[in-house]
C-alpha cells in the first residue's frame, strides 16, 4: 500500500513539473518600443487674457472706475470685430492693500492706511491673427492695463493629429524591426498600443498694470506650433 501511495505521489509531482514547464513555454515573447511623431503647424487662432486693474482709497469708487473701464474695453473689442461669444469674463476680484508712506531722508514711516484694488479680466478668442496686433493696441487704448498671456493654437487639429499618429506608428514599427533584426528574431502581430499627445505651450506676452497705449500695432509673431504624439507598442515575436 505504501509503495502505491509513493508511486502516486511521484506521478503527481511529475505532472505538476510538466505543467509548470508547459506554462513557462506558453508565455509569448514580446518586444515593446516607443515611437514619436511630430507635425508643425502655423497657428490660426489665439486666446488672450485682457484685464483692467484699478486702485482707489474708496471701495465704491474703485469698483465704479473699474466697471466703466471694463465696459469701455468690451465695447472696443466688439467694435474691433470680436464676437460676443468670444469674450468671456474669467476673473473679478476686489481686495485690500496696505498703503504706507515713508520719509525719504530718514526712512521713518510717516503714515499708513489702506486702499482697494479691483481686477476684471476677460478671456478673448481671436480668430483673425492678422488683426491681433491692432487689437492689442485697441485694448490698451480703451483702458486695459493687464494683458498677461497669449496662447497660439490651431482651431482644427484633426488632420494634423492623424498625421502625427501615423508618423509615430511608423517610427515604432521601424524601431521594432531594427531591434528584432539585431536580436535575430522576427516581429509578429501587435499585442497592444497606447498613445499620448501634447498641447501647444502658451506664449506669454504683455503684462503689468498702468500700461500706456503704444503708438502703433503691437508686433506679434505667431511662429509655428508643434503637435507631438508618442505611442507605446508591444509586438509578439516569432
Amino acid at each position: 500500500m505504501r509503495t502505491k501511495l509513493t508511486l502516486f505521489a511521484s506521478v503527481l509531482i511529475l505532472a505538476f513539473v510538466l505543467s509548470a514547464c508547459g506554462s513557462a513555454q506558453a508565455q509569448p515573447r514580446t518586444l515593446s518600443v516607443s515611437g514619436s511623431g511630430t507635425v508643425s503647424l502655423t497657428p490660426d487662432i489665439a486666446y488672450i487674457y485682457i484685464g483692467v486693474h484699478t486702485d482707489d482709497v474708496d471701495l465704491a469708487a474703485a469698483v465704479s472706475k473699474n466697471n466703466t473701464q471694463t465696459q469701455a474695453l468690451v465695447d472696443a473689442l466688439k467694435n474691433a470685430g470680436i464676437d460676443s461669444k468670444d469674450i468671456q469674463t474669467s476673473n473679478f476680484s476686489v481686495y485690500t492693500n496696505a498703503n504706507q508712506s515713508y520719509d525719504k531722508q530718514t526712512g521713518q514711516q510717516t503714515g499708513s492706511g489702506t486702499y482697494y484694488s479691483v481686477d476684471n479680466t476677460v478671456y478673448v478668442t481671436v480668430r483673425d491673427l492678422t488683426k491681433l496686433g491692432s487689437l492689442l493696441n485697441t485694448a490698451v487704448s480703451s483702458g486695459a492695463n493687464n494683458i498677461n498671456s497669449i496662447t497660439f493654437d490651431v482651431a482644427d487639429k484633426t488632420a494634423a493629429m492623424a498625421e502625427a499618429r501615423q508618423k509615430a506608428m511608423q517610427n515604432a514599427s521601424n524601431l521594432a524591426a531594427e531591434l528584432a533584426k539585431t536580436a535575430g528574431v522576427k516581429v509578429g502581430e501587435i499585442q497592444s498600443i497606447t498613445y499620448s499627445d501634447n498641447s501647444p505651450m502658451p506664449y506669454y506676452g504683455m503684462g503689468g498694470g498702468g500700461a500706456s497705449a503704444p503708438n502703433a500695432s503691437v508686433p506679434i509673431q505667431p511662429g509655428q506650433t508643434q503637435i507631438s504624439v508618442t505611442v507605446n507598442v508591444t509586438y509578439f515575436l516569432k
